[in-house]
């Protein structure tokens, strides 16, 4: 017998502002060439690339981290999951979506508040977890968007905000 899930429209809000984040994102990778991937604004910081490709991880890794995965797992997760072409990012970022979306919706509401510790012992509710990967997510992007303004004078001119 399957779960019976009532609709949340919290949950459906705070995943229309993900989806937002994430749309935005994949217009800033459509203004991109592969050249700009290489640029490293700061020493022994992330390049471009890097850091488009850790964006598009965050929803996975983030879901796996508030589903209780170990250090280790986070580890292997991260070495297993390389990305190197702005086609494989964006793949993997709407991929990652879709699974924390489809996740996200199939929760009761108990499941919801139920808290979950990461693996360096935070303790959030799921719900929380959601916030949290809003937040990561919005974030990045506007690091990103400062890196290609203000270091490398390429203004994408994608809207961050509906």
């Amino acid at each position: 017998m399957s779960k019976e899930v009532e609709r949340n429209q919290y949950i459906e809000t705070v995943l229309h502002q993900i989806h937002i984040a994430v749309k935005s994102t994949i217009e800033i990778m459509d203004k991109l060439d592969t050249r700009d991937l290489e640029i490293r604004p700061t020493e022994n910081k992330f390049s471009i690339g890097q850091l488009i490709a850790h964006i598009s991880l965050i929803c996975k890794a983030d879901l796996l981290i508030s589903a209780e995965a170990s250090e280790e797992e986070m580890r292997n997760f991260y070495s297993s999951n390389a990305l190197h072409s702005i086609a494989e990012m964006k793949e993997a970022l709407l991929s990652n979506f879709a699974l924390l979306e489809n996740r996200y919706l199939s929760y009761t509401e108990e499941e919801l508040m139920q808290k979950m510790a990461s693996y360096w012992g935070v303790y959030y509710t799921r719900f929380e977890w959601l916030l949290e990967i809003s937040s990561h997510l919005y974030h990045h992007r506007g690091q990103l968007h400062a890196m290609l303004v203000h270091c490398v004078r390429k203004d994408p001119e994608v809207a961050l905000f509906d």
